[in-house]
C-alpha cells in the first residue's frame, strides 16, 4: 500500500525526543484518535480453548486443529487465515511433544520473520513507521539482556529451524529480537490478563509520559488509540510505557532499564503525586529518613523474589509477611503495600477465596483512583473484579455499583461500542 499516513496525526521530530507523533486537529476526550492492526501477534499458550488464536474472541464454542489439538478457532474463515502463521507451530508442536516450549517472544519473532518474506509492500500497521525503523538500542545493552537475546536466538533455531528455511543472520537475528523487545506489546484483556503479544509499528511511534493524553487499548488483534485529555492541533501524542502507580525515581528506572531513556516529562519534574504515593504510617515516633529508605530499598527487592516465587501458597506467604513488616512504617495507601494486597488478591482469587480476594480490592480501589491518572484501566480492572466479586457473592447493590464505576472508565478507554463495555452492561442488566 501506498504511505497514506493516519488521518489528523503526523511523524515528527520530537525535541529531545526523537521522532514522535503529533496532533494536526482536535480530540475529544474518549474520541478515537487512530486503530492500527498488528503487523504480526501471538495468543499466549495458557488461553488457548478460551480464545480464537486468529482474532482473539473470546466464546465457549471453539473448535481445535484437526492436526495439533492445541490451536483453536471461531470458525473456518479464522483458521484459514491463521494458517500461514500457526503452520509453522502446528507440525513442530506434534513433533516435540510436551518439550514444545519456545518463549512468546521466539514465537513472535518466527512469525515476523515470515511476514516480512512475504511481505513486498507497507502495511497498514506501517502507515507512519516501519517496522524495520524500530529502534533496537544494541549499543545500549548490558551483557544481561545480551544474554538473554542470544538464548531466544538459539531456541528460535531450535523450534523453528527446519520450518524456516535459510533463518537471518546472528547479527540480524540479535538486532529483531532487540527491537521486539523495545517496541512490542502486550495484548490484555478488560481484567489487563494477558492474552498475547504483538508490535504495532504506528503505535510504537508514540513516545512516552508519566501523564499520557492517549490510552491503548486493544480490539481483538488491532490497537484502539484513545484520548484521555483534550488534544489540540500541535499537541505531541504520548502514551505511558510502563505502570505509572510507583513514584518518580521507580519510574524513572524501569525507563531506562527497559527503554534506554530518562523520563524528562511534567510529572517527573514536579513529582506531584510522590508524597501520596509514599505515604508513611502516623506513628508517635516518626521514622527516621534512614529507616523509611532502607524500607523503601527493601521493597524494591521483594518485589523481585514475586517474580521468582513458583506457587501461589508461596506468593501469600510471602505477602502476609511482608505487608506486616512493611506496614510498620509505611500507611496501608503507600504504592508498596498496594503493590502486596494487589498480589494476595490475584493469590486469593486464584485460590479461589472470594471474601479474601474482596477484602483486598476494597483496601486497593480508593488509593489506585488517587494515584493513576484519570481514565486509567488499572483503577476499571479493580473495579471490575470487584464488582464481579461482589455479585458472586451476593452484594448485589454494590456489585452494580461497582461495575458502573468500571464503564464510566471504559467508555472512555475502550470506546463506548467496544464489546467489553456492552458484556459489563449486560451483567449489570442481569442484577434487574
Amino acid at each position: 500500500m501506498r504511505n497514506e499516513g493516519i488521518e489528523g496525526m503526523e511523524r515528527f521530530l520530537s525535541p529531545g525526543s526523537g521522532r514522535g507523533l503529533r496532533a494536526v486537529r482536535h480530540f475529544t476526550e474518549g474520541e478515537l484518535v487512530f486503530a492500527c492492526p498488528a503487523y504480526s501477534y501471538v495468543l499466549t499458550v495458557n488461553e488457548r480453548g478460551a480464545h480464537c488464536e486468529h482474532c482473539f474472541s473470546r466464546r465457549e464454542d471453539l473448535f481445535k486443529c484437526g492436526k495439533c489439538k492445541q490451536a483453536y478457532y471461531c470458525n473456518v474463515d479464522c483458521q484459514r487465515g491463521d494458517w500461514p502463521m500457526h503452520k509453522l507451530e502446528c507440525v513442530a508442536m506434534n513433533a516435540y511433544g510436551e518439550n514444545w516450549c519456545p518463549s512468546e517472544t521466539v514465537r513472535l519473532v518466527a512469525r515476523i520473520i515470515v511476514k516480512q518474506r512475504v511481505t513486498t509492500e507497507r502495511t497498514p500497521s506501517e502507515r507512519l513507521l516501519l517496522l524495520r525503523e524500530f529502534e533496537s538500542h544494541l549499543d545500549k545493552m548490558d551483557s544481561e539482556k545480551d544474554e538473554m537475546n542470544q538464548t531466544d536466538i538459539a531456541a528460535l533455531h531450535h523450534f523453528y529451524s527446519r520450518h524456516i528455511s535459510d533463518l537471518p543472520d546472528k547479527q540480524a537475528l540479535t538486532e529483531l529480537f532487540a527491537q521486539v523487545n523495545c517496541n512490542g506489546f502486550t495484548i490484555e484483556d478488560e481484567e489487563l490478563s494477558h492474552l498475547g503479544s504483538a508490535v504495532f509499528p504506528d503505535v510504537a511511534l508514540m513516545n512516552h509520559s508519566c501523564s499520557p493524553n492517549v490510552i491503548v487499548t486493544y480490539k481483538g488483534t488491532v490497537a484502539e488509540v484513545r484520548a484521555v485529555q483534550e488534544i489540540n492541533p500541535g499537541d505531541e501524542i504520548f502514551n505511558s510505557y510502563i505502570d505509572l502507580l510507583y513514584p518518580t525515581e521507580d519510574r524513572k528506572e524501569r525507563l531506562l532499564d527497559s527503554y534506554f531513556f530518562t523520563c524528562q516529562c511534567t510529572e517527573c519534574t514536579t513529582r506531584s503525586k510522590d508524597k501520596a504515593k509514599m505515604e508513611i504510617r502516623k506513628l508517635s515516633s516518626p521514622p527516621e529518613p534512614e529507616e523509611i529508605r532502607s524500607m523503601v530499598h527493601y521493597a524494591k527487592n521483594v518485589i523481585e523474589e514475586f517474580r521468582r516465587a513458583k506457587h501461589y501458597k508461596n506468593i501469600l506467604f510471602l505477602c502476609l509477611n511482608l505487608q506486616e513488616k512493611m506496614g510498620a512504617i509505611f500507611a496501608d495507601t503507600n504504592v508498596y503495600m498496594l503493590h502486596m494486597m494487589y498480589q494476595a488478591m490475584g493469590v486469593c482469587l486464584y485460590m479461589q477465596d472470594w471474601d479474601g480476594a474482596m477484602s483486598y480490592g476494597e483496601k486497593i480501589i480508593q488509593p489506585y483512583s488517587v494515584h493513576y491518572p484519570a481514565y486509567s484501566l488499572n483503577v476499571a480492572s479493580m473495579y471490575l473484579k470487584l464488582g464481579r466479586l461482589y455479585l458472586g457473592l451476593e452484594k448485589k447493590a454494590q456489585g452494580v455499583k461497582a461495575l458502573k464505576k468500571a464503564i464510566a472508565i471504559m467508555e472512555v478507554a475502550h470506546g463506548k461500542d467496544h464489546n467489553y463495555v456492552a458484556e459489563v452492561k449486560r451483567e449489570i442488566e442481569e442484577q434487574k
